[in-house]
This record gives structure tokens, C-alpha cells and sequence, in this order.
């Protein structure tokens, strides 16, 4: 009995560390997503790739960033929310996907964004 009092106690650690160590990358997740909207419709090119892994940061250039803040900056000028909607597991990063709801009434758009060890590896709005 003892025995079973002493696995389950265990079980129940471990899944509270998990979940803390969970509860962490996704808060951590959500300021950086944050993070890339308000850097992109500000226009601020450093600030958006200041996360970003060599990839992207190669691949993105400052006149691509500028045409997409362009768009950003149309639809989120009246404001907007973001909502958490949960996390996939693709090719080695952690995806995690936002609602970007719009006050002015337009169509949400979804937000993925990419991550591995901290770094963006990528981010798509849809």
C-alpha cells in the first residue's frame, strides 16, 4: 500500500512540474508573440527579428517586413485582442497558435508562430 501511496505521489509531482514547466513556455511563448505584433506595427524591423533564429533572420528581409507591417498596421490601427489557441509539436519546434480578433469587426486572423530553444523560427498570419 505504501508502496502505491508512494507512485502516485510521484505521478502527481512530476505532472505538476510539468505542467509548471508547461505553464512557463507558454507565458513565455505569449510575450514574445505580443512582442512580434506590436514590433511589426510599429514598424520596428530589429526589434521583430531580436528573437528570431539565423533562419529567419536571413530569410526576412527589411522591405518584406515593411510591406506586411504596411498590412498589420491597416487592421490593427482601431485596436486588437489575442487569444491563445493551443500548441502543435512539427518538425522539432513548438507551434503555437494565436487569434488576432479586431476591433473594427473585420475577420480574425490566425497567428502561428514557431519555436525552438527560445528563438522564432518562424511566424505566419493567416
Amino acid at each position: 500500500m505504501k508502496t502505491i501511496i508512494r507512485i502516485a505521489l510521484l505521478v502527481a509531482t512530476f505532472s505538476l512540474c510539468s505542467f509548471a514547466l508547461h505553464a512557463a513556455d507558454g507565458a513565455q511563448a505569449e510575450k514574445i508573440f505580443k512582442s512580434l505584433v506590436a514590433a511589426q506595427t510599429a514598424k520596428d524591423y530589429d526589434a521583430f527579428v531580436a528573437d528570431a533564429d539565423d533562419n529567419l533572420k536571413a530569410a526576412l528581409t527589411k522591405t518584406q517586413f515593411d510591406a506586411s507591417s504596411n498590412l498589420m498596421i491597416k487592421r490593427t490601427s482601431g485596436g486588437y485582442d489575442t487569444t491563445f489557441l493551443g500548441e502543435l509539436n512539427q518538425h522539432g519546434y513548438q507551434v503555437f497558435l494565436y487569434r488576432l480578433r479586431f476591433k473594427d469587426g473585420g475577420d480574425d486572423i490566425l497567428g502561428t508562430m514557431s519555436l525552438k530553444d527560445d528563438k522564432v523560427g518562424g511566424i505566419y498570419f493567416k
